[in-house]
């Protein structure tokens, strides 16, 4: 597998070497190219790498190829947004014979009624024995599995949430073709979510090809859109055992199964021993002392 594996990713053109890409996440084995193995990788991936938006706030470009990807959220131990998450994700998945392409999305949690919210969310659509899955691992909101891309499809997390996809219209239509909802503990989110465990709207997205330009469109808007989520706030999420863990600025929430945990970060070196211990994140103290948040 290791050998076949690096002379795909040298045919690919890609960075990905996946012993180290397993070691980051804390696998000892390739998974099978089915749905099991689809959700232990998710699982792994997402319970290893943080999401994040740092790089964002201390002025500095967000890349999405493969090789950028790879080096900064496995080699260096950071974390990331959904088009770096993806971008990961998606290349071990492929060097794994499970083919993943990407979706854009409209994130609608947190979203005011009526609002019709920009495609800046990517989605993966992984196809495995000729049948389409639903994947993320790239979603700072909450915990999400992998799902069979069927309508009423449904999985719970180990937070206790559930989560289902729904398909609500026809393609291309500013209302989505897919919606994806979660049914939870507001606390097992990143803050965005209504006070309430009914289902709740995540994003809607639609199964158009996405060209890799329209990536680098999109994450270019998102990291520099002034206003913005990403542009005005330090963010920071993971899926935690039982549970989930959000830091925004310098609120840090812990919901697990023993109940939900509060603090306010102190100064920047508690701010990145935050990072590294909860949300396994490295980001040097200098860094740290140089976000906006502290600066």
């Amino acid at each position: 597998m290791k050998i076949v594996a690096r002379r795909a990713a040298r045919r690919h053109g890609r960075a990905m070497d996946l012993d180290r890409y397993f070691a980051r996440i804390g696998l000892h084995a390739p998974v099978s190219p089915d749905p099991a193995g689809l959700a232990m990788l998710q699982s792994a991936h997402r319970l290893a790498i943080g999401f994040e938006n740092l790089d964002v706030m201390l002025g500095r470009p967000i890349r999405i190829d493969s090789a950028s990807v790879f080096d900064k959220l496995v080699l260096r131990g950071r974390g990331g947004y959904c088009f770096e998450q993806n971008r990961l994700y998606a290349d071990a998945l492929g060097l794994l014979g499970l083919p993943a392409s990407p979706l854009l999305a409209r994130v609608r949690l947190g979203a005011a009624p009526g609002v019709t919210p920009p495609r800046t969310h990517v989605c993966l659509l992984v196809t495995i024995a000729g049948e389409a899955w639903f994947a993320d691992a790239g979603f700072g909101g909450s915990n999400l599995p992998p799902l069979p891309l069927n309508d009423g499809a449904s999985a719970q997390t180990s937070d206790g949430a559930h989560h289902r996809l729904r398909r609500i219209g026809e393609p291309g239509t500013l209302s989505g073709e897919w919606l994806l909802e979660r049914a939870g503990a507001p606390d097992a989110t990143d803050g965005r979510a209504a006070a309430h465990l009914d289902w709740q709207p995540q994003y809607t997205f639609d199964l158009v090809q996405v060209a890799q330009d329209d990536l680098e469109q999109g994450n270019h808007w998102t990291s520099t859109r002034p206003g913005t989520r990403f542009t005005t706030l330090h963010v920071a999420s993971i899926p935690i055992a039982g549970g989930f863990a959000s830091m925004v600025d310098r609120e840090l929430t812990i919901h697990g199964p023993a109940g939900t945990e509060r603090r306010s970060i102190g100064d920047a070196s508690d701010y990145g021993r935050t990072l590294r211990e909860v949300f396994r994140i490295e980001l040097g103290d200098a860094d740290a002392a140089r976000l906006p948040l502290f600066a």
